[in-house]
């Protein structure tokens, strides 16, 4: 007997439906967010051969019920199924090739193991499968496996009854196995630096968030990082799927470089750019400053001065790669360097931090601000210096310097050599901001992880074709030490610059641009009137909660809000959609450690902290939410304190315009203003129950 419905329909038949299976059931059918969805496979459970696990190669995966009433076993095993599916469809259902097909799989399923919560693997160790058996007692599956476990694998093949005569792959294989055979939530955590990696109890890196979805958690932290869409992963696991099959057809080297150039494409689509600007992208923010300073240094043989606008608002390593010194003590690309010291081949170069706070953390004034910039940039070129004018459009607390006025000054300067960055790393902007900035020649950072939601790290420079034609970029050779860190892929082909750099290719900084296009090309389907509806409905939501909170006090400063200039078309750049505040005990603000604490608590269930209350309180307890990280801020009582923040992400508007229904729209906008009330009512909570946060 055999039935289409997996899971659902053995509640009953195995005795699942018990009180103390059904969380435990239900927590782990969530993690089906990051099993692979393939077309045309289906998964038949089986209640006659409970202890069977058949695949029947390009049509379907037959698992027991006896699987089942361990769910976290039938994980494992569909995991290994579906990607072996996966590699046999990419090898257009060649039978005499599965070799690759089950050590693929069972590479795969390791690693999906690895990345398993230590409650899950626990609940492995009383039940005695083959492959799960296995994959415990071995740490790693390397391409030595297929001639030492010989036996093994033979006991693989039972699965799917078309043994291989080959004991070995061929050797175009080796590559694909070693940079593809790996998870898509893996593959999102590589290519960047430690930054990316998860703790094993909440799966959930420093910045709050998992590489796979996390639709449980309320999620408005877009200023600083977000956990993966449901959406954005299905869409990165397909495009993983395809370079997998096209590496099998056409090589490793020719897929990855043809991904690479349909990526730069596709953003320059979405956010429909001038096809002349040129992308380059970089596993991060920081790495995109570090690609500028290598780029300074060879369009220019003078000394060259960085103005930092905003220096308290970007990365905390810019400095340094803006200094052309290595700003962790890895690369991307996983080499080992020593953090400070300056990267081989870089001229010494002055770097002029201008921060928005002063030296007692209060704001500076708009006219403070542009001349403080406006001296930095007389002394330097008095000097006869090249400048790199990096100014800030949206920090991550929402402010923008130095202003266009100021800007424009500058074309009254004699002899002036310079070269203006914009930092839109936030970007919230939109395609007309963007296009405005490279018209003027300026270069624009951006980035996917942060407006758009896309998985972090994922960083970009947007290059003006008469930057890309300055001859230097044709004729000379980046710096040395930068082929530790970038591969020449990433970088315009026509640059010459560049071809000294590594010949490999950063997958997982490629499938986190890749995630965050799909939420940049499904947020611009959103007609444009209900988009700009929906973000004032929104964000004038967020900042009148706010105020009605006698707990919460708004950041703000009158100089820094921003207002819309044209009622008809609002913008991104012309509305506030990062709301930073204060939490406050009675009249006393927070203090910094205490708001950080309060942060972490935030993300968490405190449903165990609270026994004997109303249904209401213990639910909002047990919430998860995930806003912006604390930013340090001295509050205006001259307490060190720190803000966190709500934030507008494009999410709000692509989720809500699923079913592409104005009256849903906006229903369900309002359904994540509700959620908005949540996190508000659980911070509430927190300050009312200081124990937890001294705990």
């Amino acid at each position: 007997m055999t039935t289409n419905v997996l899971i659902a329909s053995q509640l009953k038949k195995n005795n699942l439906s018990k009180k103390e299976n059904v969380n435990y059931l239900v927590r782990i059918l969530a993690r089906f967010g990051n099993i692979p969805k393939i077309d045309g496979i289906n998964i038949i459970s089986s209640k006659k051969e409970p202890e069977s696990f058949k695949i029947i190669p390009g049509e379907s995966l037959i698992i027991g019920s006896a699987y089942l009433k361990n769910p976290i076993l039938a994980l494992i095993y569909l995991r290994y199924g579906i990607e072996w599916q996966i590699w046999f469809k990419a090898l257009d259902q060649d039978k005499s090739a599965t070799l690759l097909c089950d050590f693929a799989a069972l590479r795969v399923t390791r690693m999906f193991y690895d990345l398993l919560p230590k409650q899950d693997k626990i609940q492995l160790k009383d039940d005695h499968y083959i492959l799960t058996d296995f994959i415990i007692e071995n740490e790693s599956i390397g391409l030595d496996f297929l001639e030492t476990k010989k036996e093994f694998l033979k006991k693989l093949q039972l699965f799917h009854d078309y043994p291989s005569s080959e004991i070995k792959l061929k050797k175009s294989w080796e590559p694909i196995v070693e940079c593809l055979a790996k998870p898509t939530e893996l593959l999102l955590m590589s290519g960047g630096d430690l930054r990316l990696n998860v703790d094993e109890e909440e799966l959930l890196n420093k910045y709050g968030c998992r590489p796979f979805p996390r639709p449980e958690a309320f999620t408005f932290a877009s200023s600083t990082a977000t956990s993966v869409s449901n959406y954005a992963f299905g869409k990165t696991e397909k495009a993983r799927a395809n370079l997998i099959r096209k590496s099998l057809l056409i090589g490793k080297k020719k897929a990855s470089s043809d991904f690479s150039e349909l990526l730069k494409s596709d953003l320059k689509d979405a956010l429909v750019l001038d096809n002349e600007c040129e992308i380059i992208f970089s596993p991060s923010g920081t790495d995109s400053a570090l690609q500028i300073a290598g780029i300074a240094q060879i369009v220019t043989k003078k000394e060259i001065a960085h103005i930092l606008v905003g220096s308290d608002e970007t990365g905390s390593g810019v400095p340094a790669a803006l200094e052309g010194c290595h700003f962790e003590n890895t690369t991307a690309l996983g080499l080992p360097i020593k953090k400070g010291e300056r990267i081989e081949g870089f001229r010494t170069v002055e770097v002029a931090k201008i921060p928005f706070r002063d030296k007692k953390g209060m704001l500076k004034t708009s006219l403070e601000l542009d001349d403080e910039v406006f001296k930095a940039i007389i002394k330097a070129n008095d000097l006869g210096k090249y400048l790199v004018l990096h100014i800030m459009d949206q920090s991550k607390l929402g402010y923008q310097a130095p202003s266009a006025e100021l800007i424009q000054e500058l074309n009254k300067i004699k002899n002036l050599s310079i070269q203006i960055i914009v930092d839109g790393s936030q970007l919230r902007l939109d395609s007309k901001d963007i296009n405005d900035y490279i018209n003027k020649g300026y270069i624009v950072t951006i980035t996917g992880s942060k407006y758009y939601t896309g998985p972090p790290y994922s960083g970009a420079l947007i290059v003006p074709n008469e930057v890309s034609e300055i001859k230097e970029l044709k004729e000379e050779t980046l710096p040395k030490g930068l082929s530790n860190y970038y591969n020449y892929s990433d970088w315009p082909d026509s640059w010459i610059c560049s071809k000294e750099l590594s010949n490999g290719f950063n997958y997982g900084a490629s499938m986190r641009w890749n995630a965050a296009i799909a939420e940049m090309k499904r947020y611009y389907k959103t007609p444009l009137l209900y988009r700009n509806l929906g973000i004032e409905m929104f964000c004038n939501y967020v900042e009148e909660s706010i105020k009605e909170a006698p707990f919460l006090e708004q950041l703000f400063d009158e100089e820094f809000q921003i207002h819309s200039e044209n009622n008809e078309d609002i913008g991104l750049k012309n509305i506030r959609t990062i709301f930073p505040f204060f939490i406050k005990k009675g009249n006393n603000v927070l203090d910094e450690e205490n708001v950080k604490k309060l942060y972490l608590l935030l993300n968490s269930d405190l449903s165990k902290h609270f026994q004997d209350v109303s249904l209401e309180i213990l639910r909002v307890a047990s919430q998860k939410c995930h806003i912006g990280q604390a930013v340090k801020v001295l509050h205006r009582s001259d307490v060190q304190s720190a803000v966190l923040r709500i934030s507008l992400g494009a999410r709000v508007i692509s989720d809500s315009w699923k079913d592409r229904d104005v009256s849903i729209f906006f229903s369900s906008i309002e359904e994540q203003m509700n959620q908005i009330t949540v996190i508000i009512k659980k911070i509430e909570l927190i300050v009312n129950h200081p124990q937890l946060v001294k705990g």
